[in-house]
This record gives C-alpha cells, sequence and structure tokens, in this order.
C-alpha cells in the first residue's frame, strides 16, 4: 500500500515540477499565462463506503489551470505590436482554422494582411469598397499599401471678422499687388481632381458703412479665365448687428459666382490653370477637372463684421492631394487607421477581441495560442472597450505573468515533496525487508 502511495506522490511532484518548469521556461514569453498544478487526495471505496477512519490511498493530479491575470504591458514603438489590457484574446485564422491568442506581435504579410509571427492572419471587421466599415462582418484584416487618390475640393468653410472700423481705401482700382487697395487679405489651398494645389486668395475691399467687396484670385488668375488677372467679385453686406446678411447675398449678382437659396455662394465655373516655360509665362487650363458635376461651394454664413482686427477663426476645405502610406495607428477601440503624406488618414478595418465564459476551458495548442472546447462555450466576440472586453494598446506587448520568485520557491517545494515521497517507498522498502527476514 505505502509503495503505491508514495509512487503517486512522485508522480505528483513530477508533475509539479514540469509545470513549474515550463512556467519558468516561459517567464519570457509575451502573452503566456502560468499554469498551476491541482491534486486531490486518492480513497480506496467499496460497496458500503469508505468509512469514516479510512486510510488514504496517494495522491492524483486533479488539473492543470491557467492564470489568466493581467500581465506587464512593455512598450515596443511597433505600432502593429499590439496588447490587450483587460479581457479578451485576439482572433487569428490560419488557413480557416480559428484559435485565440494574447501575444500581440503583429505585421504585415506580402499580401497587406495583418499576420502574427506564425503566418496567422488577424482576425477584425474589414472596409468595403467605398471605404466604409463592415460592423459585424468578420473576415482577414488587410492594408491598403495603394496610393490615395486625390479629392478635388468640393466646399469651403470659413468664418472670419471684419474690422469694422477700417475705412474704404483712397488708392483705386483694387491691385493685389498694392496693399493700399485693400483693407484684408486671406488665403487657402484648394485642389482639383489631379491633386494639384491652388492658392485660393480672398482680398477684402470696405466700400460703405457695413458694404465690403470680396475679390477673388486663384493663383492671382481670375477662377473662370486663367488669361485674366481680374477678379470675380461678391458683395457682402453686413447687418447693424454685425452679422453677415444672408438675404442681401441671396438677392446679390455676384460676378463669377452663383449663391444659392441658402446663401452659399457657388464656384460652379473654375478653370484649374498653370502657367507654362515661357517669359513672362502664359496661363492656360492644367487639363484637370474641379469638383464635377457641382463645383466649389464657399460657406461665409458665420462671418462678422465687429470693431475688433482681421482674423480668420475657422477655415476647412475637404480636397487633398494623392497621398503615399506613411504609417498605421490603432487606437483603443481596435480601429486601424491608415496615414497617407498628404495629411489624410483612413480607417482599414477594426480588430475584434473575444471573450469566453469558462476561459479555463480554453484548450491549449502551443504557440500561446488557445482553440475554443465544449468547457470554454461560445465565443463572445465584440470590439475593445465594449462591454467587458479590454482596452487595446498599439505598439506595446503583455509580458508573460510568470512570477519569477514564486516559481523558484515552487521549484524548491516540489524537490522536498519529491524527495519526502521517495523517502516513503524506501522506507516501506526496509519494513518489507524486516518481515522477508523474520524466522
Amino acid at each position: 500500500m505505502a509503495f503505491n502511495i508514495g509512487l503517486s506522490g512522485l508522480r505528483a511532484a513530477t508533475n509539479d515540477l514540469n509545470v513549474t518548469g515550463n512556467n519558468i521556461a516561459n517567464a519570457g514569453t509575451a502573452g503566456f499565462k502560468q499554469s498551476r498544478a491541482e491534486f486531490a487526495d486518492v480513497y480506496a471505496a467499496s460497496v458500503m463506503g469508505t468509512g469514516k477512519n479510512a486510510q488514504g490511498s496517494g495522491v492524483l493530479l486533479g488539473d492543470v489551470s491557467q492564470l489568466f491575470n493581467q500581465g506587464n504591458i512593455n512598450y515596443t514603438q511597433n505600432a502593429l505590436d499590439l496588447a490587450i489590457n483587460g479581457n479578451g484574446f485576439f482572433v487569428t485564422s490560419n488557413n480557416g482554422e480559428i484559435g485565440y491568442t494574447r501575444a500581440g506581435y503583429f505585421g504585415t504579410d506580402k499580401e497587406g494582411f495583418i499576420v502574427n509571427n506564425f503566418n496567422q492572419r488577424l482576425q477584425g471587421y474589414s472596409v468595403d469598397a467605398n471605404d466604409n466599415l463592415q460592423n459585424g462582418i468578420v473576415g482577414d484584416l488587410k492594408i491598403q499599401t495603394a496610393s490615395q487618390a486625390p479629392n478635388p475640393t468640393s466646399k469651403i468653410e470659413q468664418t472670419f471678422n471684419l474690422n469694422s472700423t477700417n475705412l474704404a481705401p483712397t488708392t483705386t482700382p483694387f491691385n493685389p499687388a498694392d496693399p493700399t487697395t485693400y483693407n484684408s487679405s486671406t488665403s487657402v489651398n484648394i485642389y482639383d481632381a489631379e491633386g494639384n494645389s491652388h492658392a485660393f486668395t480672398q482680398y477684402f475691399v470696405k466700400t460703405g458703412p457695413n458694404a465690403w467687396d470680396m475679390n477673388v484670385l486663384i493663383d492671382g488668375r481670375n477662377p473662370d479665365d486663367p488669361t485674366l488677372t481680374t477678379p470675380s467679385t461678391v458683395d457682402l453686406v453686413f447687418t447693424e448687428a454685425g452679422r453677415l446678411d444672408v438675404a442681401a447675398l441671396i438677392a446679390s449678382a455676384p460676378t463669377g459666382f452663383t449663391v444659392d437659396a441658402s446663401g452659399v455662394i457657388q464656384m460652379a465655373n473654375w478653370v484649374p490653370a498653370a502657367p507654362n516655360n515661357a517669359v513672362p509665362p502664359v496661363w492656360s487650363a492644367n487639363g484637370a477637372a474641379p469638383n464635377l458635376p457641382d463645383g466649389t461651394a464657399l460657406d461665409l454664413r458665420k462671418s462678422t463684421q465687429f470693431a475688433n482686427a482681421f482674423s480668420v477663426n475657422k477655415v476647412t476645405q475637404d480636397g487633398y492631394t494623392t497621398g503615399e502610406l506613411a504609417g498605421l495607428e490603432i487606437d483603443d477601440a481596435g480601429l486601424v487607421f491608415a496615414r497617407y503624406t498628404n495629411g489624410q488618414s483612413k480607417v482599414q478595418g477594426q480588430v475584434i477581441l473575444a471573450s469566453f465564459a469558462n476561459m479555463q476551458g480554453l484548450t491549449p495548442i502551443g504557440k500561446t495560442g488557445w482553440a475554443q472546447s465544449s468547457e470554454s462555450g461560445e465565443p463572445i466576440i465584440g470590439t475593445p472597450r465594449s462591454g467587458t472586453l479590454g482596452a487595446l494598446q498599439s505598439g506595446a506587448l503583455e509580458d508573460s505573468n510568470v512570477e519569477l520568485s514564486d516559481q523558484l520557491v515552487n521549484l524548491i517545494v516540489a524537490q522536498r515533496n519529491y524527495q519526502a515521497n521517495a523517502k516513503t517507498i524506501e522506507t516501506e522498502s526496509a519494513i518489507t525487508q524486516t518481515i522477508i527476514n523474520l524466522r
């Protein structure tokens, strides 16, 4: 009897040593979760039960459970290294075989798919041909590395204040090269359909109380006819309260522009132009289209005329030139943004996470991965920071949650247990030998 008890103890101590040794071996493995050997005592049972004074029959390995407590976050500065701060697992696909991991070593393969260091593809919500995020449709995340096509300017939103204390210029006529012929000016770059940049410049000339002329040149040329240097003009009238009189703007007849029923100025006939190499240069259409078919809108409706210095409080335009992929960013909600050299960014997809009702039921499959089992239950899929799922940290990895000092103590304890159980067998052997030697 004691032989079997001692033998079970040796087996238990060996299992404990194996588990502890595996934890120590993986102390530097990103995303690794330490295991714990759990033991149970054994009693011999009969039909009538074991009885209250039954002697034990040894020990057995009840389970090897994994402890999914959080590991430290280690920052790497590699944008595609990902760490989960909280609950959840990355979802990967290996030719359709789904796995789950906490190790965030990710990069891109030659086709642009986001893969881990075992070439398993990271799963998430992709985007369609119009760059719209497809929520709920899980697939392989892919980075589009092609150049971003240019976008012609369709709208300029501008808010400025004209100084009501200004006097009308005494030098006439208007000349953009002579600052004494106008009161204020401002400029913003706009873009044609080929991504060429053009300087959209406004010159403000006070013509009377609450009345101004806004002269517009693009690249120093007339917007509709690049052979001319004369501007297109819009009359701006302000109310006694200093607000732009939108009704008067709608009723006006600006040269080179139209005004729609909401008071937004429409530049429908702009001809993008460029100079040639002649001296002096000759300007002509550059062959690129403006925003078609509606042209470019100019919204000035929130502009004012107060007794304060001229200032532009807001100016935005929605055009941009072509851009090359400059980098990637992933926010804490898993959204993957591509940054381009033209200053633009767009969503390339969103990382998803999975959680389980019973994480202990997951089946370890090696390579710091787990597989779903009947005991784990079905995965609950969601985006980072939703529900009970944790947040993503880009440019970081989650360290192993192994505490080496604890494991070294466990190693000593397991060694002592092994020695003690070996002593049990040695003692039983000595007793048996004594009985055999009885005469």
